[in-house]
């Protein structure tokens, strides 16, 4: 490890996510490697390696401020974080009798109550008259937050959210990068949860 890394790391244990997100970066092959290797058959049929990567990113980036890293490598911490993400999608997508079919909209609540509910609460907002849709004050406090959002930020929103697309056929489509893409998702998943008070790891 260079000295640089070294002082991204250190910056990283103290909870700061700029630095995990160029961590995240740095060690972006190996840790879809690792995601690759452990999604199995079936898995690989229902999600792409590159959007797990971007959903596991987008935990380690809520989680890194409580987390005590100590002399832990904070790769392994990737890894553990990967192995639960997968996990949920074992759960989310074969247990047939705990969920509604769908409920299948992309990946990114898992089977976990409080962020599926913020999706489901995004493709409503997006889809649904305002006059409509407004009547739940905690839904238009969302339309709001969305209006508020850079027109781009919308669209990722909307073509993840609404019309399902990877990661990288969104980047194409606006122009950005696949890496742009995910870190636009992730901060605008995280700065929603905040502004609605939801719980992303909440179980009901």
């Amino acid at each position: 490890m260079n000295d640089n890394e070294t002082q991204l790391v250190e910056r990283l244990k103290q909870g700061d996510t700029d630095a995990l997100a160029e961590f995240i970066e740095l060690h972006r092959a190996r840790l879809i490697g690792y995601i690759e290797k452990n999604l199995g058959t079936a898995l690989r049929r229902k999600v792409e390696a590159e959007d797990m990567f971007q959903e596991i990113s987008a935990d380690c980036v809520r989680a890194v401020a409580d987390v005590e890293f100590g002399d832990r490598d904070p790769f392994s911490w990737l890894c553990q974080m990967a192995q639960r993400r997968i996990i949920d999608a074992h759960r989310f997508f074969f247990d047939a009798q705990k969920r509604d079919a769908s409920r299948e909209i992309g990946l990114s609540g898992g089977d976990r109550t409080g962020q599926a509910g913020l999706v489901n609460l995004l493709v409503a907002s997006i889809t649904s008259p305002s006059a409509v849709f407004s009547r739940d004050q905690k839904e238009f406090r969302l339309q709001e937050a969305i209006a508020q959002l850079p027109e781009d930020h919308r669209e990722v929103i909307r073509l993840r959210y609404v019309e399902g697309l990877p990661t990288k056929q969104i980047a194409e489509q606006i122009g950005k990068t696949d890496g742009s893409v995910r870190v636009i998702l992730t901060r605008t998943l995280k700065k929603l949860e905040d502004l609605l008070g939801i719980d992303p790891t909440a179980t009901g």
